[in-house]
C-alpha cells in the first residue's frame, strides 16, 4: 500500500465546471470514510449543490468567488476555510475575473 501521493500524479486540470480527484482515501490506508483531495471550480454560477452522508471541509488555495453552504452565502478567497455537515447542500463557483478556484478538501465521518 502506498501511503504517499502527489497531485502532480493526478489527472486533474483546470475546468471551465467542476472536477476533482482524491489524494487520500482507502487505496492509501484512510479508514472510516475519511478522504481527501484537490477541486477545481471554473464556473461563474452555482451548478448543482453536493450533499453528503458525513461532513467535509474546505480550504481555498487559488482563486475567488462565492460559497453557499445551506442557506449562507459568502466570499472566499485563498486562505478560506469552511465546512458543510452532513446533510446540508454545498457549492462554491468562481468571480468573474478569477482563474478557477482551487480548493483542498476532506470528508471524515460524524
Amino acid at each position: 500500500m502506498m501511503v504517499y501521493r502527489h497531485e502532480s500524479e493526478l489527472s486533474l486540470k483546470p475546468t471551465t465546471g467542476h472536477a476533482g480527484a482524491k489524494i487520500i482515501d482507502e487505496s492509501n490506508g484512510a479508514v472510516n470514510g475519511f478522504s481527501m483531495g484537490i477541486a477545481y471550480y471554473g464556473q461563474d454560477e452555482y451548478g448543482k449543490p453536493g450533499i453528503h452522508e458525513d461532513q467535509e471541509g474546505f480550504f481555498v488555495l487559488e482563486g475567488t468567488g462565492k460559497a453557499k453552504v445551506g442557506n449562507e452565502e459568502f466570499a472566499i478567497r485563498p486562505g478560506s476555510a469552511f465546512i458543510a455537515a452532513k446533510g446540508v447542500p454545498h457549492i462554491l463557483k468562481k468571480a468573474p475575473e478569477s482563474p478557477p478556484v482551487k480548493v483542498f478538501w476532506c470528508h471524515g465521518s460524524v
